[in-house]
């Protein structure tokens, strides 16, 4: 599947997730008419960007939610090994969605699955923004060794105010 662009629908998932600590489940449905989102795909837990891009993410935290946006967390990884990691570097007080199950089925509804080459099966590491009528506003892929930039994000966000 082509990945999503500027202007496309915001497919909806749900998804388990880690909130806070706790495990519940994330719904972007929910959220529609509500928050904008980033969604941040990340390719894999116990991962020295994946763990820098996670700590950025919660230091602008308050950021994001005087913006009126909630950011959160996917990756293929299982609830169980996101848990574990995140009680290691967090905590994290967004949500962590795991993809794990069917695998990768929200990844590959946005076109960030990895079906060839290196990491196959993983996200891609890349980031879309979806406004509060389920828009995607922003979106980029980065190389699996690229930090995503939070300013840039935070310019984005404050764009669509």
């Amino acid at each position: 599947m082509p990945v999503l662009q500027v202007g496309d629908e915001a497919p909806d998932f749900d998804l388990p997730a880690l909130i806070a600590g706790v495990k519940k489940r994330f719904r972007l449905e929910d959220y529609r008419g509500k928050h904008n989102i980033i969604l941040a795909f990340y390719p894999f837990n116990w991962e020295p960007v994946s763990d820098r891009q996670m700590m950025a993410l919660q230091v602008e935290r308050q950021t994001f939610l005087d913006l009126e946006t909630e950011t959160v967390a996917i990756s293929v990884e299982s609830i169980m090994n996101t848990t574990a990691w995140e009680r290691e570097i967090g905590p994290f007080d967004f949500p962590m969605c795991s993809d794990f199950w069917p695998h990768g089925a929200a990844a590959q509804r946005y076109g960030v699955l990895r079906t060839s080459s290196h990491a196959v099966g993983a996200c891609e590491r890349a980031v879309f923004v979806v406004n509060r009528q389920g828009r995607i506003v922003f979106r980029r892929i980065y190389d699996l060794a690229e930090l995503p930039s939070v300013p840039e994000l935070i310019t984005e966000l404050q764009r669509i105010q």
